[in-house]
């Protein structure tokens, strides 16, 4: 346990960050796997939707610096590419 006032209010902030960040980790993950199950699916129109969510929740994450942002444009890339395969 933390010694010094300061230290248990880091360790506050800092589960509180965590926590944030897995949501919006967890919010990208579930977008994706959606995507993923549209394109099986081959069903253009909910894909094309799904792929905006995922940019959207793509440029949240790096907006905010959970996920980098050229990961995220690497993945968008990626993303399109098999969308017009």
């Amino acid at each position: 346990m933390p010694q010094r006032r300061a230290a248990e209010k880091a360790l506050r902030q800092n589960e509180r960050k965590r926590k944030r960040n897995r949501k919006i980790k967890q919010e990208v993950k579930s977008t994706l796997k959606s995507f993923r199950k549209s394109l099986e699916k081959k069903d253009s129109d909910s894909s094309k939707k799904n792929l905006q969510k995922v940019y959207k929740a793509l440029d949240k994450a790096a907006s905010k610096k959970i996920i980098h942002p050229n990961k995220a444009a690497r993945k968008k890339a990626r993303l399109a590419r098999s969308l017009s395969k």
